[in-house]
């Protein structure tokens, strides 16, 4: 996030307020576009972007103290943002909050750090058990709380301990056993906690060249399978364990189906990878919203299996809803016969 602290005349109270909570960290009409991995979205009308845990617990208390609507963003990886923009408070977790620290096989840091970055420190540090994690546009707190990783592996499985700060502003430290991890999953979904930092175990690698060498061979294989120079937000749909056993992962699924390539407005179903839905031209987010329903419909009549969307769409009040939730609400077209003016030819081994 880059543009200039706001200062000057016009400021509400609230703006004064945080500007002395947060000095030199608040924003004003900040384009979610500029923000968003989609490159998608309207202003947001107010953004705080704490530089310290300390800050994060003044402006918890702040907020929770005035009954003030707020919502949470890192990297908004995972967010799809309103057309319309932001009216609530937006509270940042960025590199302003990105410390970093070794001390021999263990590691704190802070959520704000990028992903990418807090790979190549340790790699750095010839640290072993995170290279799975070097190619994932994204903040470390984002990441800890989807259990994310790559190749089937989660970061919860190096995580000694997380420390997040509650709605009240108070800070607490929960055990690698208390975060709950489990595939893609942790306690602080729906907890409406913000982590704030980690501590992390690793293993001494044979060298910190081993190490990188892994890391440019994982990136090498993202950049050939992922539709990494196009605006995206990375995979749009979970993998569902059982769906994966009887027809594959989402991407294989949707493109058997005959959607791969598919536009509609500015937004289009990756050609090179059919669980990504990338930003062609310009694209709102009701063009994206509109594919996720007709990949979800055609998927579920085809397989029978309901397709949930890892990614989240943001009201402008700042609700945080499913997109599959979101784009089921809205009117999108019945199925890929409304879009294309034909319907797919039959794909063997799904059901007709």
């Amino acid at each position: 996030m880059k543009p200039e602290p706001v200062a000057g005349e016009g400021r509400g109270e609230l703006q004064r307020d945080l500007e002395a909570l947060v000095p030199g960290g608040v924003y004003r009409d900040v384009p979610l576009s500029r923000v968003s991995r989609w490159r998608v979205g309207g202003p947001a009308r107010l953004v705080v972007a704490p530089g310290t845990i300390s800050q994060v617990q003044r402006v918890m208390a702040y907020v929770s103290s005035r009954g003030l609507p707020y919502v949470v963003l890192g990297s908004s990886t995972n967010l799809l943002f309103a057309d319309e923009g932001l009216e609530v408070l937006a509270i940042h977790i960025g590199a302003r909050l990105g410390g970093f620290r070794v001390e021999g096989n263990r590691v704190w840091s802070e959520a704000g750090i990028w992903v990418p970055a807090f790979a190549r420190q340790l790699a750095r540090a010839g640290l072993s058990g995170a290279e799975h994690t070097c190619g994932i546009p994204g903040t470390l707190g984002g990441l800890i709380c989807m259990n994310g990783g790559s190749q089937r592996r989660g970061i919860g499985d190096r995580v000694i301990d997380v420390t997040s700060v509650t709605k009240t502003g108070e800070k607490r430290v929960r055990t690698r056993e208390e975060c709950g991890f489990q595939y893609r999953r942790s306690i602080f979904q729906g907890l409406g906690e913000i982590i704030v930092g980690a501590r992390f175990r690793f293993v001494a690698g044979p060298s910190p060249s081993s190490v990188r060498k892994e890391m440019l061979t994982i990136l090498g294989e993202r950049r050939r399978k992922f539709p990494r120079k196009v605006p995206n937000c990375g995979s749009v749909f979970v993998s569902n364990p059982a769906m994966y056993a009887q027809y594959g992962p989402p991407g294989a699924v949707i493109e058997r189906c005959g959607l791969k390539g598919m536009r509609l407005g500015g937004a289009m179903i990756s050609p090179l990878h059919a669980n990504f839905i990338v930003n062609q031209d310009q694209a709102r987010a009701a063009d994206i919203l509109a594919l996720i329903g007709v990949a979800r419909r055609t998927v579920l009549e085809r397989t029978g299996y309901d397709m949930a969307a890892e990614v989240c769409y943001v009201s402008p009040i700042g609700k945080i809803t499913p997109a599959h939730l979101k784009a089921e609400s809205l009117c999108v077209p019945e199925s890929v016969s409304e879009v294309n003016g034909a319907d797919p030819k039959p794909v063997p081994g799904l059901n007709q």
